[in-house]
């Protein structure tokens, strides 16, 4: 099997440097955030800084994140 190095897009890394994530997963399509407790705030807070700084990223959680108190920042 080939192993392939994701590349990080400009966006994605002017949100990380911004955002500053504790811990996060470089994934083919973006970040995965984990190790949330306050997942509304988190995930607004994120949404809130890539509309202000008009960054082409999408914020994604769904009940599964959720359990292990996870979010993904993806490209668009």
């Amino acid at each position: 099997m080939e192993k392939r190095e994701v590349q990080i897009s400009a966006d994605l890394q002017k949100f990380i440097e911004k955002f500053e994530p504790n811990k996060f997963k470089l994934m083919a399509k973006g970040i995965e955030i984990r190790g949330i407790n306050n997942m509304h705030k988190t995930t607004s807070q994120a949404k809130d800084l890539i509309e202000r700084l008009q960054l082409n990223l999408d914020v994604l959680h769904n009940a599964e994140m959720l359990s292990y108190g996870g979010f993904e920042v993806n490209n668009r």
